[in-house]
């Protein structure tokens, strides 16, 4: 029999990703890599050293989730020219589970307890 993955037994982290824009999210889903500014870069590839990370992506100002996906590599040094020079940090790989548009109002039940137990939005 097969021997479980060592990640398989790993706490699991959550992530909120904004974008500011749909073109992003799309490009994410068709090449399943991503890229965040460098202030994030280092707390993402501590939580994917140490836990498996979920990203939840949504476009600012929408008022909805588009999906999420598993972060399928640590962050590296390549950026990508697919975001331009908005000042976006290295590339990684992101596998996606869901695409699909979600409301806010239907994760309102969600609460974040690291974040004075405000709506998850």
């Amino acid at each position: 029999s097969k021997s479980p993955s060592p990640r398989q037994y790993m706490p699991v982290r959550y992530f909120i990703m904004k974008s500011s824009n749909f073109q992003n999210i799309d490009i994410s889903q068709q090449k399943g890599i991503w890229s965040t500014t460098p202030s994030n870069e280092r707390k993402l590839n501590v939580a994917f050293w140490e836990s498996i990370v979920y990203l939840i992506f949504s476009v600012q100002g929408s008022g909805h989730f588009q999906g999420f996906a598993r972060m399928g590599s640590s962050i590296g040094c390549e950026k990508s020219q697919d975001w331009g020079s908005a000042g976006f940090g290295g590339v990684f790989k992101v596998e996606w589970i869901r695409k699909e548009s979600l409301p806010f109002q239907f994760a309102h039940h969600l609460l974040n307890p690291w974040n004075d137990n405000k709506k998850v939005q």
